[in-house]
């Protein structure tokens, strides 16, 4: 091989080289590039309504109702039962008929029928059953919005928590930013002879604090992402790109319509009311065994026989049947009804009570949280300009530094009573609308 052919063979190399090298690169920043995208509080909800495994789990429950509503109508219609033997006897069937023997049987045969039976009245038994069903599967249903609407408002104030947690890093780093300003002043006037090592060594201190509280607030971004994923059933180390939540359109509520819209919109209260309706249905069905039970039943039957003058024949058959006796089982059974039903009325008004007070609660903490975001938003400014006019003084050796890091961590507490008392009213919005039964994804739509 000459020069010019081993210094091609170089530069060949160093290109594969060069794009192995890249395209690894490339996939190790690839995963955060796509787990990156862009999240809104609407997107996010209806995506957690959809894919949520509690939200799931609840559609499993109602479709299992679903067919055990099918399997009670099944007995307000025709049953129809077929079947099919074979026999092989010892001994062939006969009959005596005075002095003389004759067979009337073969020794071997096959039989086979077909009957249809229809129930034609049971005083309600069957058909209170399936209406007990019925309403089952319908307080099944409510507790599927229930439990979608349950899911939304934990994703809702999980979204609102990440974004809390996106401006407490940014205060902090803000915090970060002024400390280390200010730490470069204080020594240039070290430096200069203005200052003690004293000034210089508290700022120091206190940036190392400010470094400490960023890295807590990142750490706790971290976990709040990890809680959205685990909702939205991604990998938890997905990265997500969140949008500021403005809050719903709602209209400032006075706190008795909002008991009265929670009595009536809430599903918990829905559940209870159509699983009183089922138990009604129930104790009529169980009371309808005390009767007779009237039915009809026809078929054809055919049993192979060369003796008989027919082999098949149609049969129509009309009866009743009723249990005179059961050892009390019946009695039992509407006792144990009556005992529920009871208790569901009891659990009925303690329910009302606890949203009541869960309602009164979202309530106040939505007022209060409003009075807390006028407060803390005219605090915000005039931190900022305590901050600048401290700063100043300090630059012109009128100030200490004492007044400057006072300034600042005055700064950066109003900033953060104000991001948080905004996600407070956020998140007391969301509660309030959730308790008094409102549609959590129509409301953020």
């Amino acid at each position: 091989m000459d020069r010019s052919d081993f210094r091609k063979s170089t530069t060949y190399l160093k290109y594969a080289i060069t794009l192995v090298l890249a395209v690894l690169v490339f996939r190790g920043f690839m995963p955060e590039l796509l787990g990156a995208e862009k999240l809104t509080l609407a997107e996010g909800l209806r995506i957690v309504t959809e894919e949520s495994r509690i939200v799931k789990l609840s559609r499993q429950d109602e479709l299992i109702s679903e067919a055990d509503t099918r399997a009670a109508r099944s007995g307000l219609l025709p049953h129809i039962y077929g079947s099919y033997t074979r026999n092989y006897n010892e001994k062939q069937q006969g009959a005596v008929m005075g002095s003389q023997s004759v067979y009337t049987q073969q020794k071997d045969f096959y039989a086979y029928s077909l009957i249809v039976r229809q129930i034609l009245w049971d005083f309600g038994g069957v058909s209170s059953t399936y209406k007990a069903s019925k309403k089952i599967l319908e307080a099944r249903q409510y507790d599927y919005k229930r439990t979608k609407n349950f899911a939304a408002l934990l994703f809702t104030t999980g979204y609102l928590d990440l974004l809390e947690s996106e401006k407490m890093v940014t205060v902090g780093e803000k915090e970060v930013e002024r400390l280390e300003t200010h730490l470069k002043t204080a020594r240039s006037l070290y430096d200069e002879g203005v200052i003690t090592r004293n000034d210089l060594l508290q700022a120091e201190v206190r940036l190392s604090d400010a470094r400490q509280k960023l890295l807590t607030a990142e750490n706790t971004r971290k976990i709040n992402v990890s809680r959205l994923n685990n909702m939205l059933v991604r990998p938890l180390a997905s990265t997500i790109e969140t949008e500021e939540a403005a809050g719903s359109a709602w209209e400032p509520i006075d706190l008795d319509r909002a008991f009265d819209l929670a009595g009536k919109e809430r599903y918990e209260v829905r559940i209870v009311d159509a699983t009183l309706e089922a138990v009604d249905f129930e104790a009529t069905a169980k009371k309808a065994e005390y009767y007779p039970r009237f039915f009809v039943e026809g078929g054809y039957d055919y049993a192979e026989n060369k003796y008989a003058l027919y082999d098949g024949s149609w049969t129509v058959i009309g009866g009743m049947t009723i249990n005179f006796l059961s050892g009390g089982s019946t009695k039992a059974g509407i006792d144990k009804i009556r005992h529920r039903k009871n208790k569901l009325i009891t659990e009925r008004k303690k329910l009302i009570d606890d949203i009541r007070l869960e309602v009164e609660r979202y309530h106040l903490d939505l007022a209060n949280a409003c009075e807390k975001v006028k407060v803390t938003k005219d605090a915000t400014f005039q931190a900022e300009e305590n901050l600048r006019i401290n700063t100043i003084k300090y630059r012109e050796g009128e100030g200490t530094a004492t007044d400057v890091i006072d300034a600042i961590t005055l700064l950066t507490m109003a900033e953060t009573n104000y991001h948080r008392s905004r996600y407070d009213l956020l998140r007391a919005e969301a509660g309030l609308m959730h308790a008094m039964g409102q549609d959590l994804l129509e409301v953020y739509r």
